[in-house]
């Protein structure tokens, strides 16, 4: 018996309506599949599930091992991600079911999130070395990993919603983030497949190194482009601080110092990337997210 939570299937209903219901019926199915054909005992599901489930396993010779089965657009380029990567500064793919999309995948042990550093810089600097260790020339063939240009469509997509306008953004401010963005994906340097989403509770404290990154989308692009979502992240972290701006303003100075990129090319892009995740929430719910605008505000005062 498989246990699936409630609050996870409300979710998925939510997310993907009559085709999450029919594939939360489907799930036992394909979980009693990975028992079979990856001879492991999957057992409970991680506490904070949300667009995939992932759970426990015990492989046959004793080891534990993470099942991750999902139904959105991370496969096929999550696991062919964690294949180039190889282990290094990631987390490694034991196995892949392509038509099931289910991943086997080591389990990280203690698998404490970087957020609980609580010193912010150590923080930083952690996640940095992540970054070095991840990023290698791309694989010959580039199926099915898309580009950072192929991401920046959204802002097209979000005029055509607004037919031509800017929606719930201010134009000045959507304006510039759109010509930014052009701009950098123009100008980019020597492109390598990039972690895409590599902020603090995707870089887990592990025994085979300090840390490792889990959960890659696979994206090519230049290498600076991935700091833009370990400075956006964590609202509640941000807000706590007494000065939100200069705590911003010292983690860009830092990822320039660490990583030898220009402060300049850091700022454009999280300022450019965090406009388009806002554009992201507007296409998945509906809504604006208000915490998602307040970056926003905070890195255009930081620009001033």
């Amino acid at each position: 018996m498989f246990i699936i939570p409630e609050y996870f299937a409300d979710f998925m209903i939510k997310l993907a309506g009559e085709e999450g219901r029919a594939w939360l019926e489907r799930l036992p199915g394909i979980l009693a599949a990975c028992e079979e054909r990856w001879e492991v005992k999957i057992g409970a599901p991680v506490r904070n599930l949300s667009f995939n489930y992932v759970a426990l396993a015990v492989r046959a010779d004793g080891s534990e091992a993470i099942v991750k089965v999902g139904l959105t657009d991370e496969f096929p380029s999550q696991p062919e991600a964690l294949r180039h990567f190889g282990g290094h500064g990631m987390v490694q793919l034991l196995a892949y079911d392509e038509r099931g999309e289910a991943m086997l995948m080591e389990r990280l042990r203690p698998g404490t999130s970087l957020r609980a550093v609580e010193d912010d810089e150590a923080a930083i600097s952690a996640a940095a070395n992540v970054m070095r260790k991840i990023w290698k020339p791309l694989p010959a063939e580039h199926y099915p990993f898309p580009t950072v240009a192929d991401w920046g469509k959204g802002f097209a997509r979000l005029r055509a919603l607004y037919d031509g306008g800017t929606g719930p953004f201010p134009p000045a401010i959507f304006d510039r983030a759109e010509k930014l963005y052009a701009e950098l994906c123009a100008t980019m340097a020597e492109p390598v497949l990039l972690h895409g989403d590599l902020h603090q509770d995707n870089i887990l404290a592990a025994e085979r190194e300090a840390w490792l990154a889990v959960d890659p989308k696979g994206v090519i692009g230049e290498p600076v482009y991935e700091t833009g979502s370990i400075l956006r992240n964590f609202w509640p972290d941000i807000l706590s601080v007494a000065n939100p701006k200069a705590l911003m303003a010292r983690r860009i100075d830092q990822l320039a110092a660490e990583l030898g990129f220009e402060r300049e090319r850091i700022y454009d892009w999280a300022f450019a990337q965090a406009v388009l995740s806002v554009i992201w929430g507007v296409e998945d719910t509906g809504t604006i997210e208000h915490e998602g605008l307040y970056f926003v505000d905070l890195l255009n005062a930081i620009k001033k």
